[in-house]
């Protein structure tokens, strides 16, 4: 592809954006860890006096007893107080704030679960909406998301209902506003619906506070973790957490990745509510969040970190205890995809594994070596006839938690994601890039590729190209001026125009994505789309 005067620079970008440079993220007093402040024992005092003046009624404080938030909704309640209120909080103060509320007035796991992706920073993640009714009233200004991590009574849900129609009066006369009732349907059938869908009060809650009241789990420990960074692939290593008091932990970080490079780090991180990990980390000469959830035994830590100034760019996460009881667990198989008919080599992660390690009919271990006490490499022989689809790993009499999948050939190749976005940069914004993956599928029963049946086996190889989404894009040459697509999926967005060679068009763009795999003798394609837009000026924590 031919690239103009403009994206020409962008492949400078390309190291910088994997590497750790990227789009901005503003920086959070709940993702500053830093050390225990005594601002954090007199929490409640700077309750009083910091938001007292408008709260406090009759010697109590008012309204705030009635909300639940996540960590990030806090955050930004606290931030909001600011902006709207003049309202003076020092960083110290409002880490301690944060660090009160959510500990009293968090969410239950089950709360937060079906919406982690948003609090993960989640790149292309669907929204998860209940009904439409809550998508037009509510998910037309913002995700869903973002208030279904939070909990309210009526009154309280009605008091948001007031407080969006005085600070942004243009709701009742934008898009999905002017054609109904605004005020009245939100404050008449809304609310009431948000209070019996998310309400203060709730068994999870009760049951959770109780657990952490009795028994709270904590992170300090040795861990066993692995993962996958879309664009790097699989990796594998330990964590090291050490306790430092007030729930704030220092954090170091060994991983390998399957490809072969290696990476070490160390960072800081806090835990909210007695489950909610939050990290501030250096990877390598990667600056890094994490957002783990803690389970409620406390034996297992998942999540995703993500680039500190490019949230888009991350990995998945999951680690468990190295400890006796946890022996012989399996955690990954790498790699997971195994062709039948000829030798193979995967490494086994887990915890404190042997070399006894079954793999199931049809795939005989030729030769087993213990790599250390958490990894085993295995020779491998997979039989033409191994029956395809996926199958459960075990390791001994241990638990059994890894997989593979063994296939004799692709059936068919699908872009992930389907359709994604990417954000220009220039000014004081840096640009947002779009990963894209190649994902293989076995057809199901039915012999027909798309539908229900269909197995997917997971990330797999490929050529990227990027061309015009449709005849409109050809006539704008969208696909010269928008960007560039890395060899490992990853398409870099031009900077911010207006373009002098474009007319003076900003490099906007509508593309079509296309992954080129190779299987033996065969070539599959499969094509996704991008849409290649402005910069974002607005970047809360949940947005």
């Amino acid at each position: 592809m031919k690239l103009d005067r403009n994206n020409r620079k962008q492949s400078g970008l390309r190291h910088k954006l994997r590497g750790g440079g990227a789009s901005a993220l503003l920086v959070l007093a709940v993702a500053g860890i830093g050390e225990a402040s005594a601002a954090a024992a007199s929490a409640p005092e700077i309750l009083r006096s910091k938001c007292g003046t408008c709260h406090l009624e009759n010697g109590a404080l008012q309204r705030i007893g009635n909300l639940r938030k996540s960590p990030e909704g806090w955050d930004m309640t606290i931030a909001r107080m600011g902006v709207w209120h003049k309202v003076e909080v020092s960083r110290d103060e409002r880490k301690a704030l944060v660090k009160y509320l959510a500990d009293r007035q968090g969410l239950a796991p089950e709360e937060s679960a079906p919406y982690r992706y948003l609090l993960e920073r989640r790149p292309n993640a669907q929204d998860v909406v209940p009904n439409e009714e809550f998508a037009q009233m509510c998910g037309r200004c913002h995700s869903f998301g973002r208030v279904a991590l939070q909990r309210r009574d009526a009154g309280e849900w009605q008091k948001l209902v007031h407080t969006h129609l005085g600070q942004f009066p243009s709701i009742e006369y934008s898009a999905l506003g002017r054609d109904r009732n605004w005020r009245e349907l939100a404050l008449g059938q809304t609310a009431p619906q948000l209070a019996e869908h998310y309400p203060l009060r709730s068994a999870a809650w009760k049951d959770w506070q109780a657990r952490q009241a009795s028994k709270p789990a904590g992170a300090a420990g040795s861990w066993r973790v692995v993962g996958n960074r879309p664009g790097w692939g699989d990796y594998a290593g330990t964590m090291r957490v050490t306790a430092r008091g007030g729930d704030r932990y220092d954090v170091d970080y060994e991983f390998a990745y399957a490809a072969g490079s290696r990476v070490s780090g160390r960072g800081e991180a806090i835990l909210y509510t007695g489950y909610e990990w939050r990290g501030d980390a250096t990877l390598g000469n990667q600056p890094v969040r994490s957002v783990f959830a803690l389970s409620k035994d406390g034996s297992r830590l998942a999540g995703r970190w993500f680039l500190r100034n490019a949230t888009e760019i991350g990995a998945s996460f999951e680690a468990v205890r190295d400890e006796a009881k946890q022996r012989g667990r399996i955690l990954a198989v790498q790699p997971a995809l195994l062709k039948a008919g000829g030798p193979a080599t995967v490494s086994v992660h887990g915890v404190r594994l042997g070399k006894d390690v079954d793999l199931g009919p049809g795939i005989r271990v030729l030769a087993a070596e213990q790599v250390s006490p958490h990894e085993v490499k295995l020779q491998l022989d997979v039989a033409a006839d191994a029956a395809a689809g996926w199958r459960a790993v075990r390791a001994g009499a241990g638990r059994g938690e890894g997989r593979v999948a063994v296939y004799s050939r692709i059936d068919s190749v699908r872009v992930e994601p389907p359709f994604a976005y990417a954000r220009h940069g220039g000014g004081t914004t840096t640009p947002e890039s779009a990963q894209f993956e190649a994902i293989a599928y076995l057809d199901g029963a039915d012999g027909k590729p798309g539908t229900d049946d269909d197995t997917r086996l997971g990330a797999v190889p490929a050529s990227w190209t990027v061309d015009n989404f449709d005849d409109k894009a050809k006539a704008a040459e969208d696909a010269k001026f928008a960007g560039i697509m890395a060899p490992h999926g990853q398409f870099i967005p031009a900077f911010a125009g207006p373009n002098p060679a474009r007319k003076g068009l900003n490099n906007v763009g509508d593309l079509s994505v296309v992954a080129s795999v190779r299987d033996g003798e065969r070539t599959l394609d499969a094509g996704g789309r991008l849409m290649v837009v402005v910069q974002r000026w607005n970047t809360p924590p949940l947005r």
